[in-house]
């Protein structure tokens, strides 16, 4: 018998898992699992959520207007340069569909978000990873892998699970050794946490060449996950692009009226910062005072090293932390199955989490 038959790639996915929610048993749980926004959204961002209730049988502005005008004011962008989406993960999706396919090569970093290569292999491209140097992308790497069959190379700056960033330098010189005709796409969804003199988004980069697209997203210090809502900025002709791929009305209402008063909400959108310097830097403290290694991050999590096997390993690890309602990240396929990645979260959980781990240490010592 003859059923409809996926094209190339697809039966080769393992759909993606996100993070733990929720514990059985447990009324409440620390959720460290997704990198969400620790102080939540703005309550100017909540109120402006809540007054599209009385319009929801109406359909959103199918152009995110609004949302895109205030984008090119607060970055002082070309507003026909911003696209706007249901997540950045949509963005990406159909960059990918437009630009890849069958016998295509799309390279990101070893340790790089996994929607990169699903994302490649739905649209039937070959997913290409490129080794790190100390888990940070390596531009030699990159384009020691770069073949003509390459049409994409994705860069997740700051990196998702790992925390690392490189240098606009570096990012400059990994798109001058790239052809033209290859897409860059820099994925910044952390970039408002990064305070390092040699950082860039990559604004500068996507308006000074033809092949280069930077991502951006709500979700993290925005604290808007639950809305889904991401913007990209590019140049116009792959704005058009994207335009006759997207649905009609891809951005909810909810979205872009919450997602406008984020943005506006400076305020905010400082204090969100300055609490995850202070408890990024206080978690990275209490690691070393625990003689646990970690990855050094400039986004609003940490990655921390458990033993490779055995009663210390961060399977174990997990295992007693979500007994005790802590859900930290296993990252074992993004082939970190040593480590655990820990949002930064409010006070009393970041103390809980270094508590819980510190109690775990003292349960395997000499195990």
């Amino acid at each position: 018998m003859t059923t409809p038959t996926p094209i190339q790639g697809i039966l080769d996915i393992t759909p993606y898992v996100g993070g733990d929610a929720s514990v059985e048993g447990l009324a409440r749980v620390v959720k460290l699992s997704s990198n969400e926004g620790a102080t939540g959204a703005s309550p100017k961002a909540k109120a402006a959520f809540r007054e599209v209730a009385e319009n929801l049988h109406r359909y959103p502005d199918g152009s995110s207007a609004d949302l895109r005008a205030a984008l090119a004011e607060k970055y002082g962008l070309n507003i026909n340069g911003i696209i706007c989406g249901n997540g950045s993960d949509e963005i990406i999706s159909h960059l990918i569909h437009s630009y890849a396919g069958a016998g295509d090569e799309v390279v990101y970093p070893e340790h790089g978000f996994l929607m990169y290569p699903l994302g490649a292999m739905a649209s039937g491209a070959t997913p290409v990873k490129a080794a790190e140097d100390d888990f940070t992308t390596s531009v030699d790497a990159i384009l020691g892998v770069v073949t003509d069959r390459t049409k994409m190379v994705f860069v997740a700056n700051p990196n998702n699970p790992t925390g690392t960033y490189i240098s606009n330098a570096e990012m400059q010189r990994l798109r001058a050794g790239l052809p033209d005709d290859v897409m860059l796409v820099i994925d910044s969804a952390y970039a408002e946490f990064v305070s390092r003199n040699d950082y860039n988004a990559g604004i500068e980069m996507v308006e000074a060449h033809d092949n280069v697209v930077m991502t951006r997203t709500f979700s993290k210090i925005y604290g808007l996950g639950g809305l889904r809502l991401g913007w990209a900025y590019c140049p116009e002709e792959i704005a058009m692009v994207f335009h006759r791929v997207r649905g009609p009305f891809n951005v909810n209402a909810g979205a872009l009226a919450a997602g406008l008063a984020a943005l506006l909400d400076v305020a905010h959108t400082d204090a969100a910062r300055a609490h995850n310097d202070q408890w990024l830097a206080w978690m990275q403290d209490e690691c070393n005072r625990l003689q646990l290694s970690f990855i050094p991050s400039v986004g609003n999590f940490l990655t921390i090293k458990f033993d490779d096997a055995g009663p210390g390993s961060a399977a174990a690890a997990q295992e007693f932390l979500s007994a005790r309602g802590i859900l930290p990240r296993g990252i074992a396929a993004y082939g970190l199955a040593a480590y655990l990645r820990f949002t930064i979260g409010l006070e009393d959980e970041n103390r809980l989490v270094i508590a819980a781990i510190e109690e775990f240490l003292e349960t395997t010592d000499g195990a």
